[in-house]
């Protein structure tokens, strides 16, 4: 069964993504064709990339990077729960992201975002980072708008439509996770 990362991109103290990512939890554990696991940068303090070799050399120094690296080379695929600000994801994403090269390699990723509207330039860039780094990144996105998906701009409450679509999406992370699984077998040279 694959396991399926659920990273919360978010930070900022009265972040909304931490709603949005027990939302994603939520409607993940009804589920019984993955095992799903939330990742919390807050959890994973990352200074600015700090590592003094290229991540694709796999020759990390730090044990932040190391840790970091043990805990997102477990799973088979992940969804990113991103914020849009300034009209991207967040810094500290893309810095974790950044971290590291072949633990994202052929696993497949799927986008929650949340913005003004929806994070929808979030995602786009996330998929774009996602290219670069050998993912596969599923067609459907879950665009959550502060103005329909949240009352008052705070609180949580999507739309059953927007239920429907984060289970199209689990379920395409799910599907090419198991279809990636054949390329994370194959041995890296050293």
């Amino acid at each position: 069964m694959p396991r399926i990362g659920v990273i919360l991109g978010s930070t900022r103290p009265g972040r909304r993504g931490e709603q949005v990512a027990r939302w994603v939890m939520d409607v993940a554990s009804r589920r019984s064709d993955g095992e799903f696991e939330l990742v919390d940068l807050a959890d994973y303090p990352l200074p600015h990339l700090d590592e003094p070799l290229p991540p694709n050399m796999g020759q990390y120094q730090n044990t932040h990077t190391k840790d970091w690296a043990a805990t997102i080379g477990r799973f088979d695929g992940f969804v990113f729960v991103t914020p849009e600000y300034n009209h991207s994801t967040s810094g500290v994403l893309k810095n974790a992201i950044d971290y590291l090269y072949a633990e994202w390699n052929n696993k497949a990723m799927g986008v929650v975002s949340y913005g003004a509207v929806g994070g929808a330039r979030a995602a786009e860039h996330l998929r774009l980072i996602a290219g670069e780094l050998q993912m596969a990144d599923v067609r459907t996105n879950v665009a959550l708008s502060l103005f329909t998906d949240f009352e008052n701009f705070t609180d949580l409450n999507p739309g059953a439509y927007q239920i429907e679509a984060l289970d199209t999406l689990l379920g395409q992370v799910i599907a090419w996770s198991d279809a990636l699984a054949p390329l994370r077998k194959i041995p890296r040279a050293a």
